[in-house]
């Protein structure tokens, strides 16, 4: 069965871009797969803990050597690594904040990245998979536009997911977001709903695409 693991990282809830490209994607993906299952983790809404030592450190020891600080706190981390691994696609609403991506993001990518198995390993548990990643931001950091160069949060998750968990990844940007409500910003609003409309239609292209290959 046809399995989509979702996660969602805006803190805009109904006004969310990320999320309104996420919907859209997982829209088309449940319609080619009725009897598929979704798992689905807002992070806003209920975000995970850092990664605590306790948590890192037991991911080297041997189950039977772990203290019963180290199980408890592993079984989070157990729980997000077993959720990737369980999917056929892993679709990622990532705003972003501050030139990069929520920390709430990052958590959720410190808790998965084990090494000897998510990652660090010759046979990766997640490579191969696909990911959809949803990077909104609010301006432009297009090549020739004064931004260029700024933007912390495509570079960082092309390199996590997909050099350390080894995914096949790709990116759909909504950009411009803050056009509608920012004065000095106000004649690029055609090119922010440009943005958006061809945000969505990737998304459902590419979930039509995805569930149209075999599940793993």
């Amino acid at each position: 069965m046809a399995t989509l693991l979702h996660i969602d990282t805006s803190f805009n809830g109904d006004a969310s871009h990320s999320r309104a490209v996420t919907a859209a994607f997982r829209e088309v993906w449940e319609a080619e797969h009725p009897q598929g299952t979704v798992i689905y983790r807002d992070l806003a809404a209920e975000p995970i803990p850092h990664l605590e030592a306790a948590a890192y450190y037991a991911g080297g020891t041997a189950p039977a050597e772990r203290s019963p600080e180290q199980r408890a706190a592993f079984a989070l981390r157990a729980e997000l690594i077993e959720e990737a691994e369980r999917a056929d696609v892993i679709l990622i609403g990532a705003p972003m904040y501050n030139y990069t991506i929520p920390s709430t993001l990052k958590a959720w990518i410190d808790h998965v990245f084990l090494v000897g198995r998510t990652s660090v390993t010759e046979h990766p548990s997640l490579a191969g998979k696909r990911a959809v990643v949803v990077a909104s931001r609010g301006g432009s950091y297009r090549e020739g536009t004064p931004m260029h160069g700024n933007d912390y949060a495509e570079s960082y998750l092309r390199q996590a997911l997909g050099g350390g968990f080894g995914l096949d990844v790709s990116f759909i940007v909504p950009e411009l977001t803050h056009a509608p409500f920012v004065p000095a910003m106000a004649e690029l609003v055609p090119l922010h709903e440009a943005s958006r409309a061809e945000s969505l239609a990737t998304a459902r292209s590419l979930a039509k695409e995805l569930a149209a290959q075999p599940a793993a």
